[in-house]
């Protein structure tokens, strides 16, 4: 694996991404019963934002940058709140001391009767992931390839939680591989929550893949995307990332709500330049 999301932490993908699963994560844990967190690329765990690679590609300005500067409306901010208390305090010039990976973020909205499966195979980011987040009871980390955690992992005793299918899209058949993993898991736990993360860089690429994944058959799959229009190339990013969707299998009820106000400000928020947006859609209907 070349792929490195250090240069990249905090960017406008990490904070679509992260403010959204932290609203899941919120919705989970009202109720008393335990929860698995289940994520099969978990990376780093969190990002040390003054490190050489957050210098040389600082991706966190145009990202976790503009959101911790901004004044949302009072319905924005409440909704963020999760998310910006899991970054922790800010320097002078609005710069997080890091930035949580999913693990991490998971790690601070989750309590003590739930758990965490993480997966990851690369030897050095496994290390970091097991330094950043400590000792915790809580924690499974293994170093099996995530698809094959995953369908181990599935369907946790708790019959309760969240998936992240968060994969870097290094290798040309990772989006086969993504929709194998989906459909294997979907077969044992059909009523499981399922978030699929991917970076939006060539349409017909992509809506083969929405097909792809609307073709499984399950229901209740919403589609949020986030585009913040042209990024100039950089050192570390020769074809910057524009736009990153999720897909989210069985959302909370309550969640499509909350998009209908968060989607839209993030993107304003957010945008680089003229032709960005966002998508808040069903790609299969509730059932």
């Amino acid at each position: 694996m070349n792929y490195r999301h250090g240069f990249h932490a905090g960017n406008f993908a990490d904070v679509f991404k992260h403010a959204i699963l932290a609203r899941i994560l919120v919705y989970l844990t009202r109720k008393d019963a335990p929860l698995r967190y289940i994520d099969t690329h978990a990376g780093a765990g969190r990002y040390d934002l003054t490190s050489e690679a957050a210098k040389r590609s600082p991706e966190w300005r145009d990202g976790v940058g503009r959101i911790v500067k901004a004044r949302p409306p009072a319905e924005v901010a409440a909704l963020l709140r999760p998310y910006l208390d899991a970054i922790g305090p800010c320097d002078d010039d609005g710069r997080p001391d890091s930035y949580p990976g999913s693990p991490a973020l998971a790690q601070t909205l989750l309590r003590p009767q739930d758990r965490l499966a993480l997966s990851e195979a690369h030897p050095e980011e496994r290390a970091a992931l097991i330094a950043a987040l400590g000792r915790d009871r809580r924690l499974s980390i293994v170093a099996t390839d995530g698809y094959v955690a995953l369908n181990a992992y599935v369907p946790p005793k708790e019959r309760r939680g969240l998936v992240l299918i968060d994969p870097p899209f290094e290798e040309p058949d990772e989006s086969a591989r993504v929709e194998a993993a989906l459909a294997a898991a979907l077969a044992k736990w059909p009523r499981g929550t399922y978030a699929l993360w991917r970076p939006i860089k060539a349409p017909i690429e992509d809506a083969r893949f929405l097909n792809a994944i609307a073709a499984l058959g399950a229901p209740n799959i919403l589609r949020l995307e986030l585009d913040v229009g042209v990024v100039a190339p950089g050192a570390h990013s020769p074809n910057p990332l524009r736009a990153a969707g999720l897909l989210i299998v069985n959302p909370p009820f309550e969640l499509i709500a909350e998009a209908r106000v968060l989607m839209p400000w993030l993107a304003q928020a957010l945008k680089r330049a003229a032709g960005g947006g966002f998508v808040r859609q069903w790609l299969t209907p509730p059932a």
